[in-house]
């Protein structure tokens, strides 16, 4: 069986497992206060452009999600985002679990809108009973969305002026960062997204590391005492080095962006194949996911050799269903995955 269902399939880039085995008997101090986590900081920041970012990290991204949201809202808000975001849709509940709502807003492609933002603050404030209702409190958007679509540099720009002047922090989930990052369409750089958030975070466990998430704190005012909040939501890794390690690997030498590109040029090796064969495809997608819709047939058939994910029925006989490449995936698997969609 080759497995397309997602993009952590693999344990971590060689050169991640040669550094931990490398620095295996090195003792530190704990809890991300050693030299690796500082260096890996201080590189990050250099990518950043801005020596003022602080940078934490944290283990996996639902526990990154649910700490840095529940750390920016009051108590009576809630967070906005598309319906299909990952806080909404993939992660149990855990904002609510905090005591928030997730405020979902419609969304065709992943994505929302610095119009839709305000509409919603506005509805929420022009509401004669706002006070029995959740407020507003924040923005959380995803880049790359979970359906592989981008945010481009002007759309990121209005939304933050939007977020700004309506002080509602803006709050981007990276996950899959990277492939955003080199995805052919892209127009951000990681000092666009620093210029233009309050916070966002790096995905490393769907990039090339074992686990682990870099969030970088832009906002002066969302600065302070988080490393309680990471403690209080048992983010705290004692072992903390593991994580410096891993992000100081993965920024060393342009690696985190070359690994991207990896998964995004075969990925689109794929899309090339499903067009050609003639397939739809569900959303336009640059990035590492793929969402062809193909017959039910095609599908039953293609699970012989193959894992992927099913997204959703598009109509009696066809589904769309999604295809992940990693920075791991070798072009020998895709290869073969082409030759069969081209056999069907």
């Amino acid at each position: 069986m080759i497995r397309f269902e997602s993009d952590y399939l693999e344990g971590a880039h060689p050169l991640i497992i040669k550094k931990l085995e490398e620095t295996n008997f090195i003792q530190t101090a704990g809890y991300g206060t050693d030299p690796f986590c500082d260096s890996a900081k201080e590189r990050i920041k250099s990518q950043c452009g801005n020596a003022d970012v602080k940078v934490h990290f944290l283990v996996g991204g639902t526990q990154t999600n649910l700490t840095v949201i529940s750390s920016i809202l009051r108590p009576y808000q809630g967070v906005l985002a598309a319906a299909t975001g990952h806080v909404n849709v993939h992660e149990t509940g855990a904002i609510e679990a905090c005591g928030h709502k997730v405020l979902a807003l419609p969304s065709e492609d992943g994505k929302i809108t610095a119009a839709q933002v305000r509409q919603a603050y506005e509805a929420h404030w022009s509401d004669g009973s706002h006070e029995h209702i959740v407020q507003p409190g924040m923005v959380y958007i995803s880049q790359p969305t979970e359906n592989g679509t981008l945010y481009g540099k002007e759309e990121l720009k209005a939304m933050y002026d939007t977020c700004k002047e309506l002080g509602l922090p803006l709050f981007l989930d990276g996950a899959r960062l990277g492939y955003g990052l080199m995805a052919g369409p892209n127009t951000l750089t990681l000092k666009d997204i620093a210029e233009l958030t309050d916070v966002f975070y790096i995905g490393g466990t769907k990039v090339g590391a074992l686990f682990g998430e870099a969030v970088v704190i832009c906002n002066p005012l969302l600065k302070k005492d988080f490393r309680y909040l990471i403690k209080q939501k048992g983010g705290m890794l004692a072992k903390g080095r593991l994580l410096g390690i891993q992000f100081d690997t993965l920024f060393e030498d342009g690696l985190y962006y070359e690994i991207s590109k990896h998964a995004d040029e075969l990925a689109m090796k794929l899309q090339e194949a499903f067009v050609r064969k003639g397939y739809g495809l569900r959303y336009d997608s640059y990035t590492n996911q793929q969402f062809p819709i193909l017959p039910d047939a095609h599908v039953e058939k293609l699970k012989e050799k193959y894992s992927f994910e099913f997204w959703e029925k598009t109509d009696d006989s066809h589904s769309a269903v999604r295809f992940c490449t990693s920075w791991a995936t070798e072009e020998s698997a895709v290869e073969a995955l082409i030759q069969d969609i081209e056999a069907l």
